[in-house]
């Protein structure tokens, strides 16, 4: 008898960044799906990189991290967001992200423990918590602005209620948190057990003069918080899935209990580059600004066609709808506009879990100029 599995996550199929990249190939189109730069990363990084390696630094370092990129990454929260945090105790590297999301949601959940998660959301967040046995409470930001409705969150909240998971700057959306939003998070956490766990992966990527609104700023909020972020997102390097978690050190604590028999240790040479790399602080705070000038140059371009924009203020996205040009659902529609008119973006129902379909796609504009010209002529013929 040959043995099989019993799928921990029996609805789970191929993403579709990874469906929609290998259409893109398949059929020549531009790739605007999948977020990721497609200009060079910066030189001197990838020469620090060069360098830590012919210095002989390729072996384990520290399994919370190097401690010397650690202490930088402190010196960093405390510069931007006022707020003291123990590098030895309170910050874990983590090969990206992703992986910082998923193992804070194992060091918290319990079966049967319920997280509310604001749909659309990175398709992530459920498998996540699914397979560590909770249950996600789905709550749908208000379309078109794709704003919390916190009297509904209000609703939600169960004595079940273990977590409340935040995306900000908001993937797929670029939606940004706001003042009065955090205002609304503090009501109903206090005097609660519930935790927070705060992707903040685009934190330097926000624009239009906002403010970013991390959990970090905030010390009520901070000592229930997993806070996750991306050396990726910052620094053009999304395929060295290089990030870190931020939490209080009794919280920390569990985390790298996960952290330490599932990963061990992260790339050693890189994490000796970021911390040289990370004096040059203009690196990151130019970012916004950077990325700004990327997304109107793309709207600018966008209004020969027929796709509306929908507002964003962040992240590497903007979102468009074409119901003024098509009743096909965004799936089959994607696929229709990579094949024939050679531009692959990515459906925003499948940030749902009931598929909601609001005719709206997803473009990348971390794209060299030349790349959105293109995309743009070819998408004035739809």
């Amino acid at each position: 008898m040959i043995p099989s599995i019993k799928s921990k996550l029996p609805e789970v199929g191929t993403t579709i960044f990874t469906v929609m990249s290998v259409l893109a190939a398949e059929h020549k189109a531009i790739n605007l799906g999948q977020g990721f730069p497609d200009y060079p990363m910066n030189e001197e990084l990838i020469a620090l990189v060069n360098k830590a390696m012919k210095d002989g630094y390729n072996q384990y370092t520290h399994m919370c991290g190097l401690p010397a990129l650690r202490e930088r990454i402190a010196e960093k929260i405390e510069g931007l967001y006022t707020t003291k945090i123990n590098p030895d105790t309170e910050i874990t590297i983590t090969p990206g992200g992703t992986y910082a999301i998923y193992t804070a949601l194992t060091a918290i959940l319990n079966p049967g423990d319920e997280a509310i998660v604001f749909e659309p959301a990175y398709d992530s967040y459920i498998p996540n918590i699914e397979i560590n046995g909770g249950v996600p409470v789905l709550i749908p930001l208000v379309y078109p602005d794709y704003k919390i409705d916190w009297d509904l969150v209000k609703k939600k909240i169960s004595p079940k209620t273990k977590l409340i998971m935040l995306n900000t700057p908001h993937n797929p959306t670029g939606a940004v948190l706001s003042v009065d939003d955090i205002k609304q998070l503090q009501s109903i956490v206090k005097d609660t057990g519930i935790f927070i766990l705060g992707d903040e992966v685009y934190e330097h990527l926000i624009f239009d003069g906002m403010k970013h609104e991390s959990m970090l700023r905030y010390p009520d909020l901070y000592e229930r918080s997993f806070v996750c972020f991306s050396f990726g997102k910052v620094y053009d390097c999304t395929g060295w899935k290089m990030g870190y978690c931020v939490a209080p050190a009794a919280l920390m604590k569990e985390f790298r209990k996960v952290h330490q028999f599932n990963c061990f240790s992260c790339n050693t040479p890189v994490q000796y580059a970021l911390t040289d790399f990370l004096k040059q602080k203009e690196n990151y705070l130019q970012l916004g600004g950077f990325l700004q000038k990327k997304r109107d140059y793309f709207l600018n371009l966008m209004q020969q066609t027929r796709l509306k924009p929908l507002p964003s203020h962040g992240s590497y996205f903007q979102l468009y709808s074409y119901a003024g040009i098509s009743e096909e659902n965004e799936k089959d529609f994607a696929i229709r506009v990579t094949k024939e008119y050679g531009v692959a973006a990515i459906p925003t129902s499948v940030f749902y879990k009931n598929g909601e379909d609001n005719k709206v796609l997803r473009f990348c504009f971390s794209k060299n100029e030349a790349t959105l010209e293109e995309a743009a002529n070819r998408l004035m013929k739809l």
